[in-house]
Parts: structure tokens; sequence; C-alpha cells
């Protein structure tokens, strides 16, 4: 199993010029975590102003500084006019040329996962049926699937709590999502933390009836901070990874930065260590 991060915790350290990626990539790395996950929108709000010397440029800082780019989260954060289940024919697909570039954008950083949550980009509009819903996001999501597949990337599909959207509230209709889309190499199933405390099976069981669906994860507590910071039992969680067979990323994933950036990143992977160790 490997560590990330979530670059968009460090915003605080923003300066005039905007994110500090060297700040952050050179301290993510000397924490000790392995990879970082970008949020476009601390790039530009709009995928397609981000340059070719600029994606060059980011990835050959993480390269420089022995960190992996994990690929990219909060996809649709920030931008307007795209939505996953609109029933305008034209919205879903400048949604699905959105994606195709975020898809480009996540290759030339060096990255393979894409983690589609966007939960005010998802919610079912009014007069639309959940089935319509499932619909309109599977046209969405089949015609980018070409583009996945020349470039290397994967869309991990996230569930999110009620709290959050209406539409995709449980791993078991992410999943009947992805078995609609048909394209399981390509698009599968993101299990976030915070997201799986809200559904009734209990976390340790939904990782383990989803083993061949999920390809990431997020760890985070349902207060919002990271790992170690609330009741989330995180060595029952480890423990089902491992049983999993998981080996891929565990990416850190918070809301509220109060305890401050350093305590979090820091006692958010000493946690997951302590907790992987044990298992």
């Amino acid at each position: 199993m490997k560590f990330a991060i979530c670059n968009e915790l460090f915003e605080g350290w923003n300066t005039d010029q905007g994110f500090d990626f060297p700040r952050v990539f050179e301290y993510v790395k000397n924490c000790g975590y392995a990879g970082i996950e970008i949020a476009p929108f601390t790039m530009e709000k709009n995928v397609f102003h981000i340059s070719a010397a600029r994606r060059a440029e980011i990835r050959r800082l993480a390269e420089k500084t022995g960190l992996e780019i994990t690929g990219l989260h909060w996809l649709l954060a920030k931008t307007e006019g795209y939505y996953l289940t609109s029933p305008d024919p034209a919205v879903r697909q400048k949604t699905s040329d959105y994606f195709s570039e975020l898809i480009r954008l996540c290759a030339d950083l060096g990255g393979r996962f894409m983690v589609l949550g966007s939960p005010l980009q998802r919610n079912i509009l009014p007069d639309v049926t959940q089935s319509q819903a499932f619909g309109y996001a599977a046209d969405v999501l089949q015609k980018i699937v070409p583009a996945l597949e020349n470039c290397g990337v994967q869309i991990a599909l996230e569930p999110l709590s009620p709290k959050e959207t209406n539409f995709l509230t449980t791993a078991a209709e992410t999943v009947r999502l992805i078995e609609q889309i048909g394209a399981p190499d390509r698009i599968a199933l993101h299990l976030d933390c915070k997201a799986m405390a809200s559904e009734e099976i209990p976390i340790p069981e939904l990782i383990r009836a989803n083993k061949e669906h999920a390809i990431y994860f997020h760890m985070n507590d349902p207060n919002l901070l990271g790992p170690g910071f609330g009741d989330l039992n995180f060595a029952a969680i480890m423990e089902a990874m491992r049983d999993i067979g998981y080996k891929g990323w565990a990416s850190v994933e918070v809301f509220d930065c109060t305890p401050g950036i350093e305590a979090l990143a820091e006692k958010s992977l000493a946690h997951m260590q302590q907790c992987l160790a044990a298992c």
C-alpha cells in the first residue's frame, strides 16, 4: 500500500503567484508520503487554460522531488457549464469533452487515476428520475472511454454520503453504474472512508465486498479531518484493505484545516503507518 495526500490541503501556503508547488512537493516528500493527488483548480479553474509548458513544469518538479503524482480529484470543482446527469445532450457532450481534457492533463502530469466525486455537478435535477440519471451519467462516461484507453488513465467513481449528493450514495449504486458503462478496466470504484461511514454496512465489510471493483481510496474521518483525528477505526480499515490484497494508493483528503496543515499531514500519515504495521 502506498500513501499519498491531496494537494488542496496546502492552499493556505499560496503565494501571489498561486499554488506553491515547489514548497508543497518538498514538504510532502519530506513527510514520508510517496504520492500527491492534484485538484485541477489549484493549477487553473478551467483545464483548457493549463498550458503544455505548465503541465510539463509541474511533472518535472514532482519527479525531481521524488514524488509521484497519483492523478486528479475534484474534477469539476469551480467550473461552470458541466454536469454529469444533465438531461441536455449538449451539456453532456460538453462535460465529456471536459473530462477528456482532464484525462490528458492527468497523463501529462504522469498520473493514472481520476477520482470522480464532484457532488454539485452530479445531483439529480428536478423532473429527472434516478433511472434517467444513470443513463445520462453512463452516456457522459462511455464517451470518454477511448481517451482513457489512449492515455492509460482510470476513472474512480466515488460514492458520497446523502448529505453531499442525491446520486451514487452507496457503493452498490456506484457499482451498478460501473456495470452499466461496461468498461471496468477504465471506469471502476473509489472508496472514501468518510462516505463509507454513512452506509449501513460496516466499512470493513464494504471494502471486502468490493474487492473486485475498488482501485483507489481516500482516507479521512466523518468529522472532515484526517486519519487519527476522529473515532473511525483505521486499524480495521487497513486490515480489510490488506485482506483484499490492495496494494494501491491510500490518499489523505481532509476538509477542515483547523488543526493546522502540518499537524494534519504528519499525524494522518503516522496514524496510517501505525495501523498498517499492526495488521
